[in-house]
């Protein structure tokens, strides 16, 4: 169990040093506009161009991640991110059309973490553990967007924007380094259970080479529904998460006539605290050894919260702010949750690629949402805002799967049900938890 949590403590670096690098530089806005002269919308340009090269290289890096193992597609997505970053540092004030070219190609890059940092943690823990554990690995972003915003603007303001980006750099280039020396692939479900390494090729039911692994998940006949419309409610989750993250701070000054440093404060505290709800949420999914039901219950949870801060908004009271902070911490907890679940559908062969698909579609949403809610509350304010990001925690809940549905990932090196004949369906699995081992046991139970 020691190799496991090394593996969970590199993938939760790379994962905090990307977020540093790759969201954080919205921090660096007023440094932009300082250094560079663009205006204000030219400054939101630039940071959206990392999230722009993510949405580039999330499936592909998932490809490189199921073909060729984590610790390489990791690796080589940490150091090209070092280079683009290291490049952005050097040429700083060469105008925003480089500068916008280097910060993409390095969200290009880090769209590795995202696609397999994932599937490291999940090969490396037994189904029952794996919750907490995706918990864990998923705290990692509010604490990347903290390490940002404590450490990007005194740099930027005291030795210009290259020197940011040059410790984004750094950040990157060691935690690659890292994950080079010490990372190990978890081994994959072969035939009759024995491990296997990426690449290998397993043997089918003849000795025939069955190196080309199970059929796509996607497929009709695999239940491919099942995935899309886990796809389908993290995108729509996003909707609430964004709209509360991105706005927050305005609600609490304009609204509330908070200043913003005490606003800024507290929100920073509430996001802290966001991390701790998501490894709570990973512990409720372990003990009850289902991840649809505990999402299930936080999406119905985020629903009413912010039917409540709409009604606040509208009628001011202590508890529309109130549910506000509650929302900052609740629209962020499914995240392990629903990452998790489509790895563990997916299977050891598809994964990357379906966590790949699964984080374009939030990141979709991430680039629609906070200019179309902040077109909303502009025209007509923050109520139907509030209550538009309630109604996509309500559609999320009507998407979502009734079960678990049967999952293609067991433990460290042993097999789920149907792994021996790459062809064959999974069976739904039974028993709620795992061993320690993550022998014998399968996974989330399948409740229908």
């Amino acid at each position: 169990m020691t190799r496991s949590w090394v593996m969970l403590a590199l993938g939760t670096c790379g994962q905090t040093a990307s977020t540093t690098a790759l969201y954080g530089l919205a921090y660096l806005i007023p440094a932009f506009q300082r250094d560079l002269g663009v205006s204000l919308a030219g400054a939101g340009l630039l940071v959206s161009c990392p999230i722009a090269g993510i949405l580039l290289g999330l499936v592909g890096w998932g490809a490189v991640a199921d073909r060729y193992g984590e610790r390489l597609a990791l690796s080589a997505g940490l150091f090209a991110a070092t280079a683009a970053m290291a490049a952005a540092a050097a040429v700083a004030d060469g105008g925003p059309a480089l500068l916008g070219f280097l910060l993409a190609a390095a969200g290009v890059g880090g769209s590795s973490v995202n696609s397999a940092s994932g599937r490291l943690v999940i090969g490396w823990f037994p189904p029952g553990r794996r919750g907490m554990a995706m918990g864990v690995r998923q705290a990692s972003q509010p604490v990347g967007t903290a390490v940002a915003a404590a450490a990007l603007p005194p740099l930027a303001d005291g030795s210009g924007t290259g020197a940011a980006f040059g410790l984004c750099a750094v950040l990157c280039g060691a935690t690659g380094a890292a994950i080079a020396v010490f990372a190990v692939d978890p081994p994959r479900p072969g035939a009759e259970g024995r491990g296997q390494r990426p690449g290998e090729a397993v043997p089918g039911p003849r000795g025939a080479s069955a190196a080309a692994g199970p059929p796509s998940p996607y497929r009709r006949s695999a239940g491919g529904g099942h995935l899309w419309r886990l796809h389908a409610v993290a995108a729509a989750l996003c909707v609430p998460q964004f709209v509360v993250t991105g706005f927050a701070l305005l609600f609490l000054t304009q609204e509330r006539g908070w200043s913003a440093a005490a606003a800024g404060t507290v929100l920073a505290a509430v996001n802290l605290a966001g991390a701790g709800v998501r490894l709570l949420a990973g512990w409720w999914s372990d003990a009850v050894g289902s991840r649809v039901r505990p999402m299930r219950w936080l999406a119905v949870a985020t629903a009413a919260d912010l039917a409540l801060l709409a009604a606040g908004a509208v009628w001011p009271s202590a508890a529309g702010t109130a549910a506000l902070l509650a929302a900052s911490a609740l629209t962020v907890s499914t995240n392990g949750l629903h990452n998790t679940a489509v790895a563990e559908y997916a299977g050891p062969d598809w994964a990357g690629r379906a966590l790949g698909v699964h984080g374009t579609g939030q990141h979709v949403a991430i680039v629609l949402v906070p200019p179309l809610a902040g077109a909303l509350i502009t025209g007509f304010g923050f109520a139907p805002a509030f209550a538009l990001a309630a109604l996509a925690a309500v559609l999320a809940v009507a998407v979502l799967p009734r079960a678990d549905g049967a999952a293609r990932w067991a433990g460290p090196g042993g097999s789920a049900p149907g792994a021996s004949d790459p062809g064959a369906s999974p069976a739904p699995l039974t028993g709620g938890g795992a061993s320690p081992s993550g022998s014998g046991a399968a996974g989330p139970t399948a409740r229908r």
